[in-house]
């Protein structure tokens, strides 16, 4: 037996399985305190706050009387209010409603007004939104974004001269003005191929011209968790030198070759601080955009590009940082559902629907790249699961917000054996699709 093989895929288990219950936990904690809270403002009195399932591990009660605690199993978490009959708000406790007084059960789930109800429901998802725009918004506030001109903070690593320096600002490249980043963007897709280009510059007060490498090389800017990259071990600052012999000195280059593989391994020569090495990879069928703005099945290889620079940066204003990290909030929205509706178009694979094996090893990835990519991917998930909520499906929180719009419409709320039986198919229908997301990631490549 190979022990330490076993212990170095013991301990990426271990690890996986950490980042997956951290990231978890924490949208599980922001989602439920959403319910809490609202629900708390709204008058309705939380009893247990629980992070996790099974035998209480830890908790307190606060002077409001909720009791907090940290359950055994830590995969998910709930509220439970006064007067319901279990941790999913479900129902009533028949005998603890009949218990209280009028003026108490105003307190409880089932006996607050309607937009109470609404709210304490709906606040759950809005958190996990409001949570993924913060972290997005941080992040952009943090890091900055670039300036409006072309300007080069740093140069990347590359095994090509580079007559270019910090602090030169682009003015034209192989002739073709570049005022701004929307046409230095243009100015690389019409570049030939070739590894070098002239560049017109602004330095030190006057405009030079210079020779440096390609706009958007070959280069790995990240390697997607899960990938064909990752198997073959590419990192980011990587430089792809050649796909199967073929000389590849712009990142398009890749893309061509990557499409017309049609799935069949391809050898890489690749450059890496300045050695160079051979591998392979199995390009995986994954969605890419289509012209008309869908998703199509399309062959990957799990890697980002870049320019060959780092653009100078400033620091936005929160008003701007909060309009950029709501728009990457939306990009996840939006995606999601152009997934969905190109899966049920039969435009892609069914396959592309992770359960928690997969989502675990994006986790651990996403960990293993680093606390940025790390904090990304949580971001990313929270908005997911506050939409996946949503959904109108009994069980979830979208669920209870359709019974409560049918209470609003008819003057009534939905019978209990209507309620009853609508939750045991809802109940049926997440289970499922858990299973379906299992079997994927056991059996999907």
């Amino acid at each position: 037996m190979d022990f330490p093989a076993l212990l170095t895929s013991f301990g990426d288990t271990a690890w996986t399985v950490l980042a997956f219950v951290v990231a978890l936990s924490v949208i599980v904690a922001v989602h439920e305190y959403g319910h809490y809270i609202v629900g708390r403002w709204s008058g309705i009195h939380a009893e247990v706050f629980s992070l996790g399932f099974g035998p209480r591990l830890w908790s307190r009660v606060d002077r409001r009387g909720t009791r907090w605690q940290i359950a055994a199993v830590p995969f998910g978490g709930y509220v439970k209010f006064l007067g319901d009959a279990n941790a999913a708000s479900a129902g009533a406790d028949a005998g603890t409603m009949a218990r209280l007084s009028p003026e108490e059960q105003r307190h409880t789930m089932h006996g607050a007004p309607l937009w109470a109800r609404a709210a304490t429901v709906f606040a759950g998802p809005a958190f996990n939104f409001i949570l993924s725009i913060a972290v997005f918004s941080l992040t952009v506030f943090a890091t900055g974004i670039a300036t409006d001109r072309p300007e080069i903070a740093a140069l990347k690593p590359l095994p090509v001269e580079n007559g270019l320096q910090p602090g030169d600002r682009i003015l034209a490249v192989a002739g073709i003005e570049t005022p701004d980043y929307t046409a230095l963007g243009k100015a690389a897709d019409a570049l030939p191929v070739s590894a070098s280009v002239d560049y017109r510059v602004l330095r030190g007060g006057q405009e030079v011209t210079v020779t440096g490498p390609t706009l958007m090389p070959a280069l790995v800017l990240s390697v997607l968790p899960k990938s064909a990259a990752m198997d073959a071990g590419l990192k980011e600052g990587d430089v792809i030198l050649s796909m199967n012999g073929t000389p590849t000195p712009r990142f398009d280059d890749l893309q061509g070759i990557v499409k017309a593989s049609g799935g069949k391994p391809i050898a890489l020569s690749v450059w890496r601080a300045g050695e160079v090495f051979e591998t392979s990879l199995s390009p995986r069928e994954r969605p890419v955009t289509a012209e008309d703005g869908g998703l199509e099945t399309g062959y990957q290889i799990g890697i980002a590009g870049s320019f060959m620079f780092d653009p100078a940066t400033r620091r936005p204003g929160v008003v701007e940082a909060l309009g950029l990290g709501a728009a990457q909030t939306w990009g996840v929205v939006d995606t999601t559902f152009r997934g969905i509706s190109s899966m049920i178009a039969g435009r892609i694979s069914t396959c592309n629907v992770s359960g928690p094996v997969g989502m675990a090893q994006a986790t651990g990835a996403a960990a293993s790249a680093g606390l940025s990519s790390f904090i990304w991917l949580v971001a990313a998930l929270s908005t997911a699961i506050g939409l996946l909520n949503l959904f109108p499906i009994p069980v979830l929180d979208g669920g209870h917000l359709v019974f409560h719009a049918f209470e609003w419409a008819t003057g009534r709320p939905p019978s209990d054996k209507f309620m009853n039986a609508a939750m045991a198919v809802g109940l049926t229908v997440v289970l499922a699709l858990m299973i379906f997301g299992l079997t994927n990631d056991l059996f999907c490549r």
